[in-house]
Parts: C-alpha cells; structure tokens; sequence
C-alpha cells in the first residue's frame, strides 16, 4: 500500500545546504506561494474576536450576525454589529439555515444541483468534496482548502492560501486529480467552486458536479466533521505563528488523520487503509 502523503515525507527542509526551497518545493510539487504565506493582519482585538467567533460557529454554525453579535459581546466586547458582519464575511462564516430562494448569482455563474441525495456510495473516488475553512494564527489568519473521499474519508489533496480567489482551490484539485478522478464532486455554491477555472477541470475530466443547498451544511457532512476534528485536535492546542509553521503543522496532521487516526464510521480503520485496501 503506498500512501501519497506518506510518500512526501521528505518534508521541506529551510536549511538544506544543497537543495534550495524552490527545488523542494517543485520535487513535492508544492506551490512556492503556498509555502511563504503569511497571514492576514488584523487588530488583536479582531483577531481574539474571530478566534471566538470561529469557536462559536463549530458548535452553532446556525448562528447569524445577531446571535454572534450577542455572544461577543457577552464575552466582554464592545463591539457593534457592523464589525461582526465585516468580520463574519472575512472568515467566510455564513448562518446556515434554511432560507427562501433568493440567491443572487453572479452572470455566467451556473449553479449545479446537489446529486448525493439518497444516493449510494460504496467505493472509493464515487464521491469526493472539498471545503474552505478560516484558520485562526498567532498573529493573523489564513484560509485553507482540503478535497476528501467521501468513502474512505482520505483526505486527498490541501493548499493554504491568505485570500479567498479561486487559484489556491484549482491547485488543490489538480493536486487531487493526479491520485484519481472521481464520478461526483460535491462543493458549496461559493465563487471559489464557481469559477470558470475550476468548473472547466471538472468538465474536461468528465465529473459530475453537485453542490450543496444554500445554508445546508448537512449537505456536505463528513468535511465539516474534518474541519471540527482539525481545529480542536490542532489549530486550538497549537496556534501556528507563520504559514511555514502551519505549512508543516496541517502536513503532520492530515498525515496522521489519514494513516493513524481511526474512524468509527470505518470500523476504526484509518482513512488510508480503507483507501487503498484494493490497490
């Protein structure tokens, strides 16, 4: 059984005294702006708020600006809701709930039906999603993006980005689509998944495209289950200071998510085992 992630043991060295970061980088076809991000500035003040903001909506993503306005300010803030909209949209944290249909759709931006409604997935590459999540820092913030296997649960494929445009998606799907090609890919309805980049690879690899229902996290189950599992058994016990340090630290955890971490839903076996088993 090879392990893709395993395989890229060969972790990036800064001081290597003959091979240079960007020859690393392109041996484990990593991007170079990947690996130098920093992370977004903000006041610290901003910064504590959205570290309890991002708490908070793990445990009641239903929470809008008002509910989360409340909670803050219950935690001691003086803060006006304003700020906690602005901060909100930054984060890319949105109430989810049931709403009426009155998503606006920016023109040329086709929105695909959600395809896994009673549908059957028992193999692998049947399904695969992905997701956008804020990462909190010591001193700022990042985004990251992982593609999953619905199946195995194996995380496939994870780029960190410090804006929110599309490029740092497309990447991670490339990086997916060299260990395989799944029937259906399943995402959100954000701009990210929307865009023409990252559509056209899935149209000229012949993937069906499903996403989610607006304000349906449900929909996409089992990566916000990896978002909840990272943060409390990673980002919140070991708040990383640089993009190089949350670079190796979200490397060493999605290797061990998918080569150590058993998984009830799989009999507790490890995603990677589950992966490759016919391989």
């Amino acid at each position: 059984m090879t392990d893709p992630i395993e395989a890229r043991r060969l972790m990036i060295e800064p001081n290597h005294q003959k091979i240079s970061i960007v020859k690393q980088c392109d041996f484990l076809g990593i991007s170079r702006s990947g690996y130098y991000y920093s992370p977004r500035p903000e006041s610290p003040e901003n910064l504590n708020i959205m570290r309890l903001m991002d708490e908070q909506y793990l445990k009641t993503p239903f929470y809008g600006a008002r509910r989360m306005h409340a909670y803050i300010t219950y935690q001691g803030y003086s803060v006006n809701i304003k700020r906690i909209r602005r901060l909100l949209r930054l984060m890319g944290l949105e109430a989810i709930y049931p709403r009426p249909n009155i998503i606006k759709v920016q023109p040329g931006h086709k929105i695909y039906p959600y395809l896994l409604n009673g549908l059957s997935i028992n193999d692998i590459n049947k399904v695969w999603s992905s997701d956008i999540t804020y990462i909190p820092m010591k001193s700022g913030f990042l985004y990251l993006v992982a593609i999953m296997d619905w199946y195995s649960r194996y995380v496939l494929s994870w780029r960190i980005s410090n804006s929110l445009d599309s490029t740092f998606c497309v990447d991670a799907l490339d990086d997916a689509l060299a260990l395989g090609c799944p029937e259906i890919f399943n995402t959100d309805q954000g701009t990210q998944f929307t865009s023409e980049s990252h559509i056209s690879r899935l149209n000229s690899n012949k993937i069906k495209i499903s996403m989610d229902s607006k304000g349906r996290a449900i929909d996409n189950v089992f990566i916000e289950r990896l978002w909840r599992s990272l943060k409390y058994e990673y980002v919140y016990l070991n708040a990383p200071e640089t993009g190089k340090e949350l670079y190796h630290g979200l490397f060493d955890y999605f290797n061990f998510y998918n080569n150590e971490r058993p998984h009830q839903s799989l009999g507790y076996q490890v995603p990677s085992a589950v992966h490759y088993k016919n391989k």
